[in-house]
């Protein structure tokens, strides 16, 4: 079968032709048939993130999948069945760990987890690939050639689901959010907010001059689109409005904490991004300051669990079809996977440089390989 796969650091994916795996006893043979591609694809073809499973030199990309079930293999699967993988497994050698037992995998720490396509685990982007069925969401036949974005909205739901429970003590009602970068990831953020989560006031912050896609999908929500070298983060509370809710996607590492400028009292700031290392300076006692004396949170947040997989299926069924077009720029084959990796050569921003994925480029946003139609 064909597969995309990567050496971190030394150079562009490359197609690799590799055998058909064969699904384990509860593990089901899925046809794979598109993977999309966002920043953390990036920085793993960079070498600034992830790594290779033990024992080889080259990692299959691909984190972001929707496929159908080729062989049940004697699970509840039906064959036929349109279905998006889940990320987390166990290390390898390891059966299960109290956090995939509780199922609850996304809040494993480090070392007791491989995530697929990304550190320790072959990912999606092969013809073929396997996974335990509990590890397989069904979705319908509707929804599937947009089942690839299911993976990154089950962040925001996680992400928005921490940032909810930071507040549960009293009676939040949160009425503005602000999404910090116009990424895929932050795009579709922005259209939850405006579009499933009925946020009376939705902001977002780019780099982009206009005329510019990205400007026009947040004007097109309604949304208000802040242009961050105009005014900062720290400046938004007093330029526009102090928001409830920030929700980070830039890898800025700055941004963290001018988050806490842009929040309203009793407002919550959700991190997602990861940046390189960066020492700059902050007033700490002030922030300390606001933190406390305006009941302001701070919460990081990364991967996702099979729960949040089936709320962003919901999700995903509620968002507008032009909202959907609209991000996704490019579905390619492999005789055009080149296309699908617009900004493979580049590298990750030195430290004090937001990332510029998803900004530089004038028309593509969100792209996607195709490896079988569904």
């Amino acid at each position: 079968m064909k597969a995309i796969a990567v050496q971190p650091g030394a150079g562009i994916p490359a197609v690799v032709d590799r055998p058909v795996p064969e699904p384990a006893p509860g593990e089901a043979l899925v046809r794979v048939c598109r993977v999309g591609v966002d920043g953390t694809d990036y920085e793993v073809i960079e070498g600034s993130h992830g790594g290779v499973p033990d024992g080889d030199d080259r990692l299959i990309l691909g984190h972001e999948a929707v496929g159908v079930v080729e062989d049940a293999n004697g699970t509840d699967l039906e064959e036929g069945q349109c279905v998006v993988p889940t990320v987390r497994r166990p290390p390898a050698g390891v059966e299960t760990n109290d956090y995939f037992e509780a199922g609850e995998p996304d809040m494993a720490p480090d070392g007791e987890y491989v995530e697929r396509g990304i550190v320790g685990a072959h990912g999606f982007m092969a013809e073929y690939v396997t996974s335990p069925a509990d590890c397989l969401v069904p979705i319908s036949a509707e929804l599937a050639p947009w089942g690839f974005l299911v993976e990154p909205i089950s962040i925001t739901e996680k992400a928005i689901e921490h940032a909810r429970a930071t507040r549960s003590a009293f009676d939040w009602r949160p009425e503005s959010a602000l999404v910090l970068g116009t990424g895929s990831l932050g795009l579709l953020t922005a259209a939850m907010f405006a579009e499933t989560l009925d946020y009376e006031r939705v902001y977002c912050l780019g780099r982009n001059d206009r005329p510019h896609p990205t400007i026009d999908i947040v004007e097109r929500l309604g949304a208000t689109y802040i242009d961050s070298r105009e005014t900062p983060v720290s400046e938004i509370a007093g330029a526009y409005e102090p928001m409830d809710i920030v929700y980070e996607a830039t890898g800025y590492a700055k941004h963290a904490f001018e988050s806490i400028d842009a929040l309203a009292p009793n407002g919550v700031a959700a991190l997602l991004g990861v940046p390189s290392d960066w020492s700059f300076e902050v007033d700490g006692g002030r922030l300390h300051r606001e933190l406390v004396l305006h009941n302001k949170a701070l919460v990081g947040s990364v991967n996702s669990n099979r729960r949040h997989f089936e709320r962003a299926i919901e999700t995903l069924s509620g968002l507008p079809d032009w909202v959907l077009e609209s991000i996704v720029t490019g579905v390619y084959g492999l005789e055009a996977v080149d296309l699908a990796f617009p900004a493979a050569t580049a590298r990750v921003p030195a430290a004090g440089h937001a990332s510029t994925v998803g900004e530089d480029d004038d028309t593509t946003i969100k792209t996607a390989v195709e490896f079988a139609s569904i």
